[in-house]
């Protein structure tokens, strides 16, 4: 988290994303999935489990980098869906004998606060949509106080 966190001293917009707990936390999943992956020989398993679990963070970078909020919601919705493939993987990885149960534990600790995390962010955009707060444009990216 510490190194992508530096680019976020950048004052790019489409950046903004390293700042969301949802991101972060999105990419400690992806680095405890390579971890549990490492000892798996099946290929094809290990790279179906760890696909899905780096796509939650990327799709979700992706949702922000689109900048109006029905893109960035519908985003946030298949970084759900990732989610949710990337726990059943783990389970058949855990019920295949090919992870172990701690290891399994703590990833099913973190992508339960993940859920949660993510469901919080949908429900308040979903709020700024409905009360339309939502600024929806850019701003002006001459202006010298964005850089």
């Amino acid at each position: 988290m510490g190194v992508c966190m530096e680019y976020t001293k950048r004052r790019n917009l489409n950046r903004g994303y390293l700042k969301i707990e949802v991101w972060q936390r999105g990419m400690d999943l992806f680095d405890l999935a390579f971890r549990l992956a490492g000892s798996i020989a099946d290929f094809k398993l290990k790279s179906q489990f760890t696909d899905a679990a780096k796509s939650v963070s990327a799709i979700v970078a992706e949702g922000y980098g689109r900048r109006t909020l029905p893109e960035y919601l519908q985003f946030l919705y298949y970084a759900k869906g990732s989610l949710g493939e990337t726990l059943a993987r783990a389970c058949g990885l855990l019920r295949a004998k090919l992870i172990p149960a701690a290891g399994f534990e703590e990833f099913a600790s973190l992508h339960y606060e993940i859920e949660n995390k993510l469901r919080a962010l949908i429900s308040s955009l979903g709020a700024k949509r409905g009360d339309g707060t939502w600024q929806d444009t850019l701003p002006d990216i001459n202006n010298p106080l964005i850089h």
